[in-house]
C-alpha cells in the first residue's frame, strides 16, 4: 500500500462547504460567521438561545507522553467519527495549534491518517486570527503598563516587580531575557523584561475560560501585572485596559467550526499551554458542543497527569462540567519506552520492558476511576509492529483494574478503525459515576499542593522552596488562597524529574514559584525547569515547510 503523508491525505480530501457542516451540527445560519468556504465562527449567543438538553461529555486523555508518539488527538478524532459511524449525534471539541511546535519539534495538532481535521493547513497556521488577537491584546497591555510608568507612575509600580510579559506565538529563546527602554528619556524606562510563548499568556486562559464579554471584561480585568513598591498587586483594571483588551478579543471568543475528514463537526477554539496552564480547548466551544450534540468528545494536554487533572480540577470546576466517560490513550512501543527500551528498538517484541511500562498507563487509570470516580477505557492506539502477546498483556493488566481496552485503528481506518472504542465509549456513558475533585479549594495552598502530589503523582508529598514559602504566604494575605492550583512541571514524568519514567515511588516535588493568574481564576505553581518560551531544535520542522507556485503547502504535519 502507498504511504501518504498527514498532509497528503488531508489535502486529497473533497471538504463540504462549512454552510453544510453547520447543518449537520444543528447550527443555524444566523448564528454563523464565514471565514470563507470552510471555516465559520460560531455566535455565542446560540448558548443562550438554546434550551436543548446537554449531551454526554467525553473526555480523551493519555500515559505521559514519549518520543514515540500516542495519538491522543487522532484518537479523539477517529472516536467521534466511530461514534457517527454507530449513529450517534457526535461532535468534537479540541485545541487550536500553536506556530511555535508546527515549525519545531512538535509539528501539528490536527490528528493524523485518517482521523483529522480539515483544512489542516489553515488550523495549523493562522486559522481565523485567534491566537493574533490574544497576541495583540497581551502586548497592549504590556504597552499600556510601561507607558503608565513613563507618564510618572501614579500607581508606584516597582519595576522590579513587573510580573507582565509580552509574547509572540514562536519559539524563539532569545526573547526569554530582554532587557528594553534603551535609548535615552524618551525611549521609555529600561528595565529587564522578557517574552513568552502567545499560548502561555494568561489572556490565552482567560479567553479560554470565559462566559461571555461582560465574563471577559472581568477577568482582564483582575488580570495581577505587577507590584507596587509595598508590595500590593496591581491589575489590568487599574491600568483601565481590560475594555481594549476585550474589543481586540470580541472575535476570538467565538468559537471555530470545521470538520473531520469524515464530516463531522469540529469545534476547534483556545489552545492553553499542558503543562504551564490548564491545557484544554474554551468553556465556550465545550458548552456549545454539548448543547448540539448527544456526545461530545473532547481532549486534555499532554498525560493524564497534567491535562486531565487540570481538566477535571480546573476547567470541570469552574464550569460545572461532568464527564460522562474517560478514555486513556497509549500505545505499546510508548509503554516500551516507559519500561527503558530506547526509541530505535521500539519494534521488536519485548514483554519484559512492556511489563516494567505499564505501571504508567494503570496510574493514570486508577487516577481517573479511583481519585476522580469515573468510568474508563484505555485506547491502544494501534501500531503494524505490536504483537498479539503485547496486546494480550496490556489487556490483562487493565483488566485486573476493572478496565477494558479497545483497539484504536483510526490512524489507518479513520471512523471504521473507532468503532470499538466507540461501542465501549457508550456503554461506559450509560453507567452511574461518582464525580470527586482531587482536592477542596478551600484547603490551603500548601494542602492543594500536597493533594495533588501524593494523589495524582504518588509522590512523598511537595517540598517549597524558601522562595515559594515566601510567595504562598503574600498570595494568602492578598486574598489568592482559595483559589484552584495549576501544576506547571514536565509532561514526560509523573515526577518533576522528565527522566523518572513509568509510574516511580519515593520522590518529592519541589515548587519553586508561585504566582497567581487572577483572571484565569487558578494559581500556577512552578516546578522543574518549565519554559514559558520554548527554543527551536537543531532541524527545526520549519526547514522542511515549503509552498508551491499554486499556493500548496508541504511538509506540515
Amino acid at each position: 500500500m502507498e504511504f501518504k503523508t498527514d498532509i497528503e491525505i488531508a489535502q486529497a480530501c473533497t471538504m463540504r462547504p462549512i454552510t453544510e457542516i453547520a447543518q449537520v451540527a444543528g447550527v443555524d445560519e444566523k448564528y454563523l460567521e464565514l471565514y470563507g468556504k470552510y471555516k465559520a465562527k460560531i455566535d455565542y449567543n446560540l448558548l443562550r438561545e438554546t434550551d436543548r438538553k446537554d449531551g454526554k461529555l467525553i473526555l480523551v486523555t493519555a500515559i505521559n507522553p514519549t518520543p514515540a508518539g500516542e495519538g491522543k488527538t487522532t484518537t479523539t478524532v477517529g472516536l467521534a467519527d466511530g461514534l457517527r459511524r454507530l449513529g450517534k449525534n457526535t461532535l468534537v471539541a479540541l485545541r487550536e495549534p500553536s506556530l511555535g511546535p508546527v515549525f519545531g519539534v512538535k509539528g501539528g495538532a490536527a490528528g493524523g491518517g485518517y482521523a483529522q481535521v480539515v483544512p489542516m493547513e489553515d488550523i495549523n497556521l493562522h486559522f481565523t486570527g485567534d491566537f493574533h488577537a490574544i497576541g495583540a491584546a497581551n502586548n497592549l497591555l504590556a504597552a499600556m503598563l510601561d507607558n503608565h510608568i513613563q507618564q510618572g507612575n501614579s500607581l508606584g509600580i516597582d519595576v522590579k516587580r513587573i510580573v507582565w510579559k509580552r509574547c509572540v506565538d514562536m519559539n524563539d529563546r532569545q526573547l526569554r531575557n530582554v532587557i528594553d527602554g534603551l535609548g535615552g528619556r524618551m525611549q521609555g524606562v529600561p528595565r529587564e523584561d522578557g517574552f513568552d510563548i502567545t499560548v502561555a499568556s494568561e489572556i490565552m486562559a482567560v479567553l479560554c475560560l470565559s462566559a461571555d464579554i461582560p465574563d471577559l471584561k472581568a477577568r482582564l480585568g483582575r488580570m495581577v501585572v505587577a507590584y507596587t513598591f509595598d508590595g500590593k498587586p496591581v491589575t489590568a483594571h487599574d491600568l483601565k485596559a481590560e475594555g481594549a483588551m476585550a474589543a481586540l478579543l470580541k472575535d476570538a471568543l467565538k468559537p471555530n467550526l470545521v470538520q473531520t475528514l469524515e464530516g463531522t463537526p469540529s469545534f476547534i477554539h483556545g489552545g492553553p499551554f499542558a503543562n504551564i496552564a490548564h491545557g484544554c480547548n474554551s468553556v465556550m466551544a465545550t458548552k456549545i458542543a454539548l448543547k448540539l450534540s448527544d456526545y461530545c468528545v473532547t481532549e486534555a494536554g499532554f498525560g493524564a497527569d497534567l491535562g486531565a487533572e487540570k481538566f477535571l480540577d480546573i476547567k470541570c470546576r469552574l464550569a460545572g462540567l461532568t464527564p460522562a466517560a474517560v478514555v486513556v490513550v497509549a500505545t505499546v512501543r510508548a509503554l516500551k519506552n516507559h519500561g527503558g527500551v530506547p526509541k530505535a528498538e521500539l519494534n521488536n517484541e519485548n514483554l519484559e520492558a512492556l511489563e516494567k511500562g505499564l505501571p504508567n498507563l494503570l496510574q493514570h487509570v486508577e487516577n481517573i476511576t479511583q481519585v476522580y470516580g469515573l468510568p474508563c477505557v484505555v485506547a491502544i492506539n494501534a501500531f503494524p509492529t505490536d504483537t498479539a502477546a503485547e496486546l494480550k498483556l496490556v489487556e490483562d493488566k487493565c483488566r485486573a483494574l476493572g478496565v477494558n481496552v479497545a483497539l484504536s485503528e483510526v490512524w489507518a481506518k479513520g471512523g471504521e478503525g473507532g468503532m470499538a472504542l466507540a461501542e465501549e465509549v457508550v456503554r461506559l456513558c450509560e453507567q452511574e459515576s461518582n464525580f470527586t475533585f482531587a482536592y477542596d479549594v478551600e484547603e490551603s495552598i500548601e494542602a492543594k499542593l500536597n493533594a495533588i502530589a501524593k494523589k495524582i503523582y504518588h509522590a512523598d508529598g511537595v517540598a517549597l522552596t524558601a522562595n515559594a514559602r515566601k510567595q504562598m504566604a503574600e498570595l494568602e494575605a492578598n486574598g489568592f488562597g482559595n483559589l484552584p492550583i495549576c501544576m506547571a512541571k514536565t509532561q514526560y514524568s509523573f515526577s518533576d524529574d522528565p527522566a523518572l519514567l513509568g509510574a516511580p515511588r519515593g520522590f518529592t516535588v519541589t515548587v519553586r514559584n508561585l504566582k497567581v493568574s487572577a483572571g484565569a481564576g487558578f494559581l500556577v505553581a512552578l516546578t522543574g525547569d518549565i519554559m514559558t518560551m520554548p527554543g527551536l531544535p537543531k532541524v527545526p520542522a520549519a526547514e522542511k515547510i515549503d509552498v508551491d507556485e499554486t499556493g500548496k503547502i508541504t511538509g506540515l504535519f
